[in-house]
Formats: structure tokens, sequence, C-alpha cells
């Protein structure tokens, strides 16, 4: 998929106006505490450049899955103080995202101030993309940023509907994911080669067919793996594969050569008879893995493989762990190809691009998370535009809409 145009704040002066700005503060928390603020820590950027310049800053965000109805430990409240924390400056709270409470407090609000608004999905319109809530929502403000790329792939009211009302722009985050997927795919600097791990090929398949489309080399780990060495013929005992899946794993065998694209499965793999902290391990070559046992990560060998084939490219697209990282000692191949990465990456050698499901913990957990090019947070949409996939709230921040106003 393309990288739309769209317009940056670069070309915004949001000085006296209500700037909309949709981000995504779905953080973790248990018992009122948020256990991780990352996604709080990426949009104070953005928040903080456009309060500034004096703009009247009007938050939006989803939190979790209300399902239209009001759930009050679901509500934003907690969120603002840690918001106001993280920007070291105010931040007021409406108890909804729509009418009298919501209009009021957005016309209360004075240049350079800093309002959040009620969880989203609150409103049963949100996931429905309902017109009458997209109208209600631009009401509140007179120019819409979207900063919440990890949203972008839901057509929802605040990602995609508002900006259809109102002259729309990406905020700082929404511009560095883009930038960074446009380096990923679209115009990379190659070779370009992928790392693909997760438990089963049905949920990557889409994923998987993109990228023979788009990298030189393209690496399968993780328990899909074991489907594809399946599809080869090897036995591999009781490990994880998805027997309805092995026609497919050969054709995507097959397509890899057909496009010259080089894929790499395990040579060998860690294993072992049970699931569970402290259990014996053996090192096998994928063809001769016994009856009884599972793989659990792929050995040294495919490691010191891997390394070899990094050092060749110059960009990487990462998704997915090697093995059950959260587990040792089956996390030391994800470790150790992640720590190979992010040294390349450092030295100038490489372009690293990670994102989606266990991406992020597995690199945290690896020491590296912060030494890649780029990491994004976004999870689905991240795997969505992997897969090639149009994201709606993209599509609405098409600069072709013209829906600008000068500087």
């Amino acid at each position: 998929m393309a990288v739309i145009p769209f317009n940056t704040l670069d070309t915004l002066d949001p000085r006296g106006k209500r700037v909309l700005l949709r981000v995504d503060l779905n953080v973790p928390m248990k018992d009122g505490v948020i256990s991780d603020l990352t996604r709080i820590e990426r949009v104070v950027p953005t928040i903080a450049e456009l309060a500034n310049k004096g703009g009247r800053v009007i938050v939006l965000s989803h939190f979790d899955r209300p399902k239209g109805k009001v759930v009050p430990g679901l509500s934003l409240q907690p969120i603002a103080t840690a918001l106001a924390t993280a920007l070291g400056k105010p931040v007021s709270f409406a108890h909804d995202c729509i009418g009298p409470d919501a209009e009021a407090a957005a016309a209360s609000l004075q240049d350079g101030e800093v309002l959040l608004l009620e969880n989203t999905r609150f409103q049963p319109g949100e996931e429905t993309n309902a017109p009458d809530l997209a109208a209600a929502l631009a009401k509140l403000g007179d120019i819409y940023v979207n900063d919440a790329f990890s949203a972008a792939h839901r057509a929802h009211a605040s990602t995609a509907g508002v900006a259809e009302h109102l002259p729309s722009y990406a905020g700082r985050l929404m511009e560095a994911e883009l930038a960074a997927l446009d380096a990923a795919l679209e115009n990379p600097q190659r070779p370009v080669g992928a790392i693909v791990g997760g438990a089963k090929v049905s949920t990557k398949l889409a994923l998987l067919e993109n990228m023979l489309e788009k990298v030189n080399v393209l690496a399968v780990g993780g328990a899909m793996a074991n489907t594809f060495l399946a599809a080869k013929g090897y036995k591999v005992g009781k490990s994880l594969k998805e027997d309805d899946m092995l026609d497919t794993a050969r054709q995507i065998i097959e397509q890899a050569k057909a496009k010259n694209c080089e894929l790499i499965l395990p040579i060998d793999v860690v294993l072992a008879e049970d699931f569970m902290a402290g259990t014996p391990t053996a090192v096998a070559a994928v063809t001769d893995i016994p009856d009884g046992w599972m793989a659990l990560d792929v050995g040294p060998e495919t490691v010191a493989l891997l390394k070899t084939k990094l050092a060749g490219l110059k960009t990487l697209v990462w998704n997915g762990p090697l093995g059950v990282f959260e587990l040792p000692p089956f996390d030391e191949a994800t470790n150790a190809v992640a720590q190979e990465a992010a040294r390349l990456t450092k030295a100038g050698n490489l372009k690293t691009i990670a994102g989606g499901g266990d991406t992020v913990s597995a690199l945290r957990h690896a020491g590296v998370l912060e030494d890649m090019t780029y990491v994004s947070t976004a999870g689905g949409a991240f795997l969505e535009w992997l897969e090639g996939k149009v994201l709606p709230g993209l599509t609405a921040l098409s600069t072709t809409l013209e829906r600008t106003i000068p500087v």
C-alpha cells in the first residue's frame, strides 16, 4: 500500500483555533494504575506543539471496548492526570465527548489550554462511523488533527468520519509512523528483509504474501515456522502446527522461489517435552525432531544464519518473536537476533522498523526497544499496513481533499 499524501503541522497555524486532536490513550491499566506510559508519552510532542503555538487543544481517544455504553471503569478521567503530568501543564476533562458538557468545555478553552474528552467508544455510533456522531464531534473544533495511527485501520467516527467535516492534518506521531512505513517497504534502501514470527500461518497469511512482493529476504520464525517445516515433510513432534495450512505453506514456498525472494526457515530448533519453566531442553536439526518433543525457539545455527543475513541488508522489517520469548530459555534467539539488529542499526548500517503483536514486548525484553530506527506501538494498524490493506484513517487525511487552512 502506497503511503498517501497528507498535510502536516508545518502548514498549520493553530493560534486561537479549536484543534480536535485524535490520539490513542488506550494504555494498559489495572486498578486505576497505568502500567505502561508509552502511548501517552508518544503523543505529548503533538499536544505540546499545538498548545505552545496557541491552539486550543481538544483531545479525543477511545479506551478499551465498552461497546457503545457508558462503563465507569473505562472512563478516561484517570488518564487526564497522567497526561497532565507528561505534558507538564493542566489538562481539563469533560464527562462526555459530544453534547452540552463537551461543547461548553470546548468553548471555554483559552489559547494554549488542553481538554480531554470522555471515551469516544461510550458512544454507540463511534465504531459504526455514524454520520451524526461525526458531525457532533466536528462541531467542537475548527481543525482536525489525527495522531492515532494505531486506530487508522478502523473507519470510526473519530478516526475517519470527522475528517469529512474539517480541515485535516497528521500529527507528529502519525507523520513519524508514515515516514517509517515509507522507509520500510514503499521506498526502502535495498536489500530489504523481513522477520515474521507468530503462532499461526493463518493469521499472518496476507502479511506473508505481501512481504513476498516487497522484500528480498523473508525469515519465518515462531510456531508458524513449524507449519512450514511440516509442509516440507519434516516431522515436528508435538510442536504447534496447522495441518489445514500445509498446502498454503507449500504455495508460499513456491511463490518465494517464483518471486526470487529468499525464504529462510529454521535449520535447527530448541526443544522441550513440556511447556513450563525449568523444563529440560535440547537442540536438534529440523530433520531430527523426536516424537513427543515440541519446538519452542529457533536454534543457535539458525541464529547464526540470521545474523549473517542481517549483515547483508540495508532495511529490516520485524514483526513477531522467533520463539516463546516470555519463557526463558526460549527467548535466546529473539534476544540474540534483536541485539544484532540493534548493533547494526546503531552503527548506521541498517534501518530497522518493527511493530505489531508481541514485537514491542519482545524487543523491550531484549533490551533494544530504544535502539531500533522506529518501533510502532500501533498493533493492528501496523499489521494491516504490512498486509497491504487500505487504512481508512489514512485515506481521510489525504491532501487531495484540499481542506486546509493557510499558514
